[in-house]
Order: C-alpha cells, then sequence, then structure tokens
C-alpha cells in the first residue's frame, strides 16, 4: 500500500489556537523564515501562507486590525492591489505557474481562517495540479518544504 503524508497539517489541526491574530502577531516579529514575511510596504505585507494550498501560496494583508474591504483607507487598498501585482510578478518569474487564483474570504463562514484581519490570497497554479481541492479527505500535496520557498522567493521581493 502507498502513503500520501501530509504532517504540515496535523500542526494545523492540532496546534494551539489563540485569540491573538495571526497577521498582528507576525507584523511584531523579525522577518525571517520563521515568521514567512517576505515585504512590508507602508501599508501592506506579504507573507508565505504557513498552511498552503500550493507551493508559493501568499496572503496580502493591510497592516491594520480591519474586518472589511469598507474599514480600509484608500492608500491600503492601492497598496494591497499593488502586492498583489508583485506577487503574480515575482510568483511568474521565480516558479513559473501558468495561472492564478486570486481570493478574498470575508468572514468565517466564506472561510476566512482569521477572520477579522482582511488578508487576500495569491495561489500559484501549474497545469495538471490537484491541489486546489483535496484528494483524500483534509490531504493536499505541497511538492516544496516552506523555507525553500521563502528562500527562493526573497531575493525578487528584495531587488523591488
Amino acid at each position: 500500500m502507498k502513503r500520501l503524508w501530509a504532517p504540515w497539517r496535523m500542526e494545523y489541526i492540532v496546534g494551539e489556537k489563540t485569540d491573538e491574530c495571526l497577521f498582528c502577531k507576525k507584523l511584531k516579529q523579525k522577518d525571517g523564515s520563521e515568521n514567512l514575511i517576505l515585504h512590508r510596504g507602508k501599508y501592506a505585507f506579504a507573507m508565505l501562507n504557513k498552511f498552503p494550498y500550493n507551493s508559493g501560496h501568499l496572503m496580502i494583508a493591510p497592516f491594520r486590525h480591519v474586518k472589511g474591504m469598507s474599514e480600509l483607507k484608500k492608500s491600503e487598498k492601492i497598496e494591497m492591489l499593488e502586492v498583489i501585482s508583485r506577487a503574480i510578478e515575482i510568483l511568474t518569474k521565480a516558479m513559473s505557474p501558468q495561472g492564478f487564483n486570486i481570493g478574498l474570504n470575508i468572514g468565517r463562514v466564506a472561510g476566512a481562517g482569521v477572520p477579522d484581519h482582511i488578508h487576500f490570497h495569491v495561489v500559484p497554479r501549474w497545469e495538471g495540479d490537484c491541489n486546489f481541492m483535496p484528494l483524500f479527505a483534509d490531504v493536499k500535496i505541497i511538492n516544496e518544504h516552506l523555507t525553500k520557498t521563502y528562500k527562493k522567493l526573497l531575493p525578487y521581493w528584495r531587488s523591488l
């Protein structure tokens, strides 16, 4: 019998749940492969998703802790879209995806894992990948370690 291992998922399932906002917590930390932040702008930042749909799955969020689009200032909205655009360019250069899923989940019932701090997901896609939806139950195949993806993408963010 063949086995498909996804040990990273168990950390999410059994990990300590906290009321502290993931994004606010990460913003207080020093950037690096531990907190997965790749870019800090003036109003928004980009970081790898620790529990990705695909390798290179990024999250783009404002620094301010707001839960809806209407709460964002125009400058925050503009910068978030600029960071999304940069993310697409960088992922294209570094990983050669053939497409992208870009999403915004507002509220827990819409799938937001962090419902009170608005954020976009940028998910690179390749023809033939099967990672957007689970293959078996709650298992997804991630073909590259987060630290390696972080090190691959960081030089591109720094060169901007």
